[in-house]
């Protein structure tokens, strides 16, 4: 399985942008860490075409230890959840080589 690495995508935005090395690199630093800073604060990122991350609270509970059996307290916590949009879903279910067709505007999903 390939892994994209920040440093992919900050040669995807030099060569797609026309922006220096350096100025790619901190445009996806800037972008990543607004994003990290909304979620931090409770508030729900969108980026159109691709998903929604949010933040859920989730409340005690009782867990068990599947190699023991014996019953442990799971603390509340607040964990990060992505809901992706239908044009990734899609794209992500279509036939390797094709690219669906976004439903306005016939925009295409960028292949990264």
């Amino acid at each position: 399985m390939n892994t994209l690495t920040r440093a992919q995508l900050t040669e995807a935005i030099y060569v797609t942008v026309g922006l220096s090395r350096n100025e790619s690199a901190d445009l996806l630093e800037s972008m990543l860490e607004r994003i990290a800073d909304a979620l931090t604060v409770g508030k729900s990122v969108k980026i159109s075409g691709f998903g929604t991350f949010s933040v859920r609270q989730k409340g005690r509970r009782i867990g068990r230890n599947p190699k023991t059996g014996v019953e442990v307290p799971i603390m509340p916590r607040r964990v990060l959840v992505f809901r992706p949009s239908q044009m990734l879903r899609d794209a992500v279910n279509a036939p390797a080589g094709t690219r669906p067709q976004a439903a306005e505007g016939g925009q295409k999903m960028a292949e990264r």
